[in-house]
């Protein structure tokens, strides 16, 4: 008999927390970072993916966690540090998103090209 799997609140119920705080510091962020990280457009297609109410919880909680650290300024190694800031914050993404890819759709690529494009938008205009 197949037992049914039942996501542990206690995992899954912490990252509708982290969710707040992801969109209220994501944009803020991705302008400090975009020169830094390589793959910036992986990271809003995370994002994206992480808010898509179709992604399965599991997802959005390890989506959630990484983005978490990668807004909150001050964690292993500070964001204000120059050259340095971000490689933590790299390290926690590409292991997150390498994770989940799967789950990470044409559709969000999408809407981070869109919203990529926007703030290079507002950056020469």
């Amino acid at each position: 008999m197949r037992k049914t799997y039942h996501p542990d609140p206690e995992i899954i119920g912490p990252a509708e927390g982290h969710e707040a705080r992801v969109r209220s510091r994501f944009w803020k962020t991705v302008r400090k970072a975009i020169a830094s990280i390589p793959f910036i457009d992986e990271v809003v297609a995370a994002y994206y993916c992480a808010l898509d109410p179709e992604t399965p919880a599991s997802v959005r909680a390890t989506l959630l966690a990484a983005l978490t650290y990668f807004v909150v300024p001050f964690d292993i190694v500070p964001d204000f540090i120059v050259g340095l800031g971000f490689s933590d914050d790299i390290t926690v993404l590409v292991t997150a998103i390498s994770l989940v890819r799967r789950h990470i759709g044409e559709r969000h690529r999408v809407a981070a090209r869109i919203a990529l494009d926007r703030l290079a938008t507002e950056k020469t205009g």
